[in-house]
């Protein structure tokens, strides 16, 4: 059973900054990925980045690329999620997701085995 817990959500003005962190637990072995969704109020939850934890393979979704940086600590099961430029559009409840099937498409929710609570981010004036 994996588990994972997000953290360092919160509220931030236009063009500001935010960390997001993953902390996952659990049997991470074989062809481990950990991503990052975000859902807005009345949106779907749509993928932000992905990580694959032995592979080091990134991938961000077009919005993202440029101002948001995925990155891990394997040895304190930890990923990251560095947010820049943020814009009010980026707001959010962000979630820490783990799929444990090799490679997927990271873009889809049904792709990922475990999820997070969740933590959310607010980018306002």
């Amino acid at each position: 059973v994996v588990r994972l817990v997000e953290s360092g959500g919160g509220s931030a003005q236009p063009g500001g900054s935010l960390r997001l962190s993953c902390a996952y637990s659990g049997n991470t072995g074989g062809s481990y990925l950990l991503g990052w969704f975000r859902q807005a109020p009345g949106k779907e939850r749509e993928a932000v980045a992905c990580i694959y934890l032995q592979s080091d393979q990134i991938f961000y979704d077009d919005y993202v690329k440029g101002r948001f940086i995925i990155s891990k600590h394997n040895a304190q099961k930890m990923v990251y999620l560095q947010m820049s430029q943020l814009k009010p559009e980026d707001s959010g409840v962000y979630y820490c997701a783990a799929s444990w099937r090799g490679w997927v498409p990271w873009r889809k929710v049904d792709s990922y085995d475990a999820w997070g609570q969740g933590t959310q981010v607010t980018v306002s004036s």
